[in-house]
């Protein structure tokens, strides 16, 4: 017979044990939820700053209110209300490149600049950050992270999340490249943009040395918590009615538009 290892979840007649705790006795009632996922992904428990920052980060990526993920939730709530899963996961799939994404966007992008040897003041970091901002300048592409369709004087995570990892001691390189592409950007772009929460979070996860390649599922996470918020919201005072007819009764026939390879977009 084949034997699956796993240091995760694994039951006997009496007794559940995960990451080698006894559940019921050494965990439950005893490691908050946040400290809980950071260890199921590690496989080794947070200090408490590495917690508290972990923490910060799903607080600031839980609800932004009326987005399309929380739109698309209540919409297929409204559809299926038999499907609580359904709704979420509606909502969950939306989390892409504009939206949820860009944290682990971000994070991999920072990643990816850090050199061998890192600069030592900020100084040396300004002058990566201006490599690293020309060359995507030059290439014709974004900087992850940068940017905000609303917050547009500055996003106010982004100063809070800094300010919590530097209390904890774990102000790292991604959050270092990132600041310093915050300061030295306008050189080279001609204007102003802000630092997003959303990279600040990829940022954050990065040099908490969480995997990168999960750092959207960590976004994903703090997500599930605000899209059940949203349907709590929608239990008292359903709106998701109002945005269906909204589109439903006002929207106008026209002659088709054939689709032509090549042509305009929109």
């Amino acid at each position: 017979m084949p034997e699956y290892r796993t240091a995760l979840g694994a039951s006997s007649l009496e007794k559940i044990t995960l990451l080698g705790q006894d559940l019921a006795e050494d965990v439950m009632g005893t490691v908050g939820f946040g400290e809980l996922a950071f260890w199921l992904a590690t496989q080794r428990r947070p200090t408490k700053g590495e917690t508290r920052v972990f923490e910060a980060v799903l607080a600031a990526l839980a609800d932004h209110g009326y987005t399309p993920t929380a739109i698309v939730t209540r919409l297929t709530y409204l559809s299926a209300p038999d499907s609580v899963q359904g709704a979420l996961a509606a909502g969950l799939l939306g989390g892409g490149s504009r939206f949820l994404g860009v944290t682990e966007d971000c994070g991999r992008f920072l990643h990816a600049q850090l050199p061998p040897e890192l600069p030592t003041d900020d100084a040396g970091w300004d002058d990566l950050a201006l490599r690293v901002v020309r060359a995507q300048r030059e290439a014709e592409r974004f900087v992850p992270g940068l940017g905000h369709h609303v917050h547009k004087n500055g996003d106010p995570r982004t100063p809070r999340l800094m300010r919590i990892a530097h209390e904890e001691g774990l102000f790292g390189p991604h959050l270092r490249l990132f600041a310093a592409i915050g300061r030295v950007h306008p050189q080279v772009l001609g204007r102003t943009l802000p630092l997003n929460g959303a990279g600040v979070c990829g940022a954050a996860l990065a040099d908490l040395g969480l995997p990168l390649e999960l750092l959207r599922g960590f976004a994903l996470l703090a997500r599930t918590a605000g899209l059940i918020g949203q349907l709590a919201e929608e239990l008292r005072h359903p709106v998701a009615n109002d945005i269906f007819l909204s589109v439903d009764l006002n929207n106008s026939s026209v002659d088709p538009d054939p689709y032509e390879p090549g042509g305009p977009r929109g």
